[in-house]
């Protein structure tokens, strides 16, 4: 018999009224071999929760087994209590789950209002009244809804890929590194729209190489290490932890994937 270790106690007790999460993930892209080695996660309703870790901890792909699009072998994805373990993505969509990948998250060629008409294609009923939220989120994305998503800076493609990903009204927002790329400027902004999401009443679950960045204004953080949780705690706590500081904050610089 597998004895359940304090840690494990502890996290399946604070899960338990989750809106979102993850039990002992196991899974990797190839057949036979593992990324995720046991990895937990939850969050709450109304929560911003941060993923941070060395590179190649298996953050991305704890939030692309999130949305279905890593194979979990073993362990359980719920949303609101339903199993959506492995689901696809476009089911998970409707569900009430919204991911922004990393790169490629915009269509270039099409305008603003465009491409958050392809976010909200499920549902065109809706259009202008997503539409409408968004564009109180992201002014700038209302003021020039007509202009091509390829003339935008990278910033404001930022805030077309998230907008666009808010347009089915989605419960949960997964963000993989949102502000990767991005001059330091850009990246507080990033961070700052972030923040009026979950403001707004979105949960956000976010992986981010801005370590620091992230623990400062997420509620609650989880550091991966070897695809499975190294240390969870509030944002602050975290970002005080001598342990931490001394093993992830030194050495986390660059995104992984």
């Amino acid at each position: 018999m597998t004895t359940m270790t304090p840690e494990r106690e502890v996290h399946l007790a604070a899960a338990s009224d989750a809106i979102l999460r993850a039990d002992d993930l196991i899974g990797g892209y190839l057949p036979g071999v593992d990324i995720l080695n046991g990895a937990d996660l939850y969050c709450n309703k109304g929560e911003l929760v941060g993923i941070i870790g060395p590179n190649g901890a298996g953050k991305s792909t704890l939030l692309k087994a999130l949305f279905g699009l890593v194979n979990v072998r073993s362990g359980s994805v719920t949303l609101e209590g339903r199993d959506i373990t492995n689901k696809r993505a476009d089911q998970l969509v409707t569900a009430g789950i919204g991911f922004v990948p990393q790169t490629n998250n915009v269509f270039p060629s099409l305008t603003i209002e465009e491409n958050m008409e392809m976010g909200c294609f499920q549902a065109p009923k809706a259009f202008k009244e997503r539409f409408d939220f968004v564009a109180d989120i992201f002014p700038r994305l209302g003021e020039r809804r007509k202009q091509r998503a390829g003339q935008l800076s990278g910033g404001e493609r930022q805030m077309v890929a998230m907008g666009r990903a808010l347009m089915m009204a989605p419960s949960v927002l997964l963000l993989d590194e949102p502000s990767a790329g991005l001059s330091p400027v850009l990246q507080d902004e990033v961070f700052v729209q972030t923040r009026n999401i979950n403001r707004a009443g979105v949960s956000v679950i976010m992986v981010e190489q801005n370590a620091r960045r992230c623990l400062q204004i997420c509620d609650r953080g989880y550091v991966l290490d070897h695809g499975r949780n190294a240390y969870t705690g509030t944002g602050e706590a975290l970002g005080k932890d001598p342990k931490v500081i001394e093993l992830y904050l030194g050495t986390l610089g660059a995104a992984d994937k």
